[in-house]
């Protein structure tokens, strides 16, 4: 993927995992924007990216809520391969809702990666919130992932990267295409994260600036004004 507009990482702000966490809720609780409606456009970008029969591989959390939305989009355009949760049952709040509007659409959210006959993987694991290495099912699927063979892309960011430091954990995905949301996280920028983000892409979710401003950091106004979605052009391979 090459179209779009292409800046230097030092054009955008990155967010920390603790700052991400505040602006999500000055959105809800200051700009009546509520974690569904960034949720959903969230989901719109990342499935904007898949340009395939995807395999969409989705965490428990917000994370894998941002999957099985773009789930749901890729299934209306014909290129969703297979869909599946580490654990359906503790999906909650705007994740459950996402899976409940891709259950209604007739597919069915399986409990084990199918990768055969996919062309490409989304992995939507984990996001921000990772202090530790993956362990368990989180684990066996990074690997799966990973050795695939096929082109990976990451939602926000590869799942067992740290987000503050760009720590890899072992195991972590090593991605193709990165899609972070509304701001990098600094952790694509250092440590492991350029070599495991691979192609790293910006998408606009609707994030306002304001809520930006709020907790300190400043956006360029016109940052979004060409294109909803920036590659940062200085950590391409």
């Amino acid at each position: 993927m090459s179209s779009g507009p292409t800046a230097p990482p030092a054009a955008l702000p990155s967010l920390t995992s603790a700052q991400a966490r505040a602006v999500d809720a000055l959105c809800a609780e200051r700009f009546g924007l509520p974690v569904a409606w960034l949720m959903e456009a969230a989901g719109w970008q990342l499935a904007r990216h898949c340009r395939g029969r995807t395999a969409v591989l989705c965490g428990a959390g917000n994370n894998g809520g941002d999957g099985l939305a773009a789930a749901r989009h890729l299934h209306r355009w014909g290129r969703l391969h297979a869909v599946a949760c580490v654990d359906r049952s503790r999906l909650k709040d705007a994740a459950a809702g996402e899976a409940e509007a891709l259950e209604r659409t007739g597919v069915t959210i399986e409990d084990s990666p199918r990768l055969d006959g996919a062309q490409l993987v989304l992995d939507a694991l984990l996001g921000t919130g990772l202090s530790r290495a993956p362990e368990g099912r989180y684990a066996d699927w990074i690997r799966r992932a990973n050795d695939s063979g096929m082109r990976v892309i990451a939602a926000d960011l590869p799942s067992g990267l740290e987000a503050d430091s760009g720590h890899a954990y072992d195991p972590c995905i090593s991605a193709h295409i990165t899609v972070t949301l509304g701001l990098p996280k600094a952790g694509l920028l250092r440590g492991d994260g350029p070599e495991r983000a691979g192609e790293l892409w910006v998408a606009d979710i609707g994030i306002p600036n304001q809520a930006y401003a709020a907790i300190g950091v400043q956006v360029p106004a016109h940052a979004f004004a060409m294109d909803d979605r920036i590659q940062l052009g200085a950590l391409q391979p």
